[in-house]
C-alpha cells in the first residue's frame, strides 16, 4: 500500500510539473493610473482612471467641485450632470482622450423621475449620430447624496 501512495504522490507531482511547461501563466496586462487635478481627488481605495492598453476604464463620477470638493448643484440635477461630465472630460483629458473617445457609460441616478433631464444634459456632450453605450440604473443612494453618478469606458483609436 505504501508503494501505491508513494507512486500516486510521484504521478500527482510529474503531472503538476507538466502542466506548468505547457500552460504558463497568462501575462498580465500592464495598467496606469490617471490622475487629474481638475477632477475631484479619490476619496476612498480606487483611482479616478486606469488605463490598460488602449482603453481607459474612469471611476464614477459624482457632481463634486474639485477645488473645494464641495458637492454642485444645489439640488438642480441638470447643474449635477453636467457637473459630473465635466469631472469626466477632466479625467478623460489627463489621458489624453476626450469624450468623443468614450464607448460606453454607465449612469446611476437616484430617480428615475429625473431621467427626461438627466438624459437632455448627458445627451449634449455627445454627437447624437452616434453616442456611447449606456445603461442607466436608479440607485437607493449615491456618494455625498448626490443625484446622479457616471463612470465610462474610453478607446483611443
Amino acid at each position: 500500500m505504501k508503494t501505491f501512495i508513494m507512486f500516486a504522490i510521484a504521478a500527482l507531482v510529474a503531472n503538476a510539473a507538466f502542466a506548468q511547461r505547457r500552460a504558463p501563466a497568462p501575462a498580465r496586462l500592464p495598467h496606469t493610473v490617471v490622475l487629474s487635478a481638475a477632477a475631484p481627488a479619490p476619496v476612498g481605495p480606487y483611482s479616478q482612471a486606469i488605463r490598460a492598453g488602449n482603453t481607459v476604464y474612469v471611476s464614477g463620477q459624482i457632481p463634486l467641485d474639485a477645488a473645494t470638493g464641495l458637492l454642485v448643484g444645489n439640488g438642480d440635477v441638470k447643474a449635477e450632470t453636467q457637473q459630473v461630465m465635466k469631472n469626466l472630460a477632466a479625467v478623460l483629458a489627463a489621458a489624453g482622450l476626450t469624450l468623443r473617445d468614450v464607448v460606453k457609460c454607465s449612469v446611476f441616478v437616484k430617480d428615475l423621475g429625473n431621467f427626461a433631464l438627466i438624459n437632455e444634459t448627458y445627451g449634449s456632450y455627445f454627437d447624437a449620430h452616434s453616442p456611447p453605450a449606456r445603461e442607466t440604473v436608479q440607485v437607493s443612494r449615491l456618494p455625498k447624496e448626490a443625484q446622479v453618478e457616471i463612470s465610462c469606458i474610453a478607446v483611443k483609436q
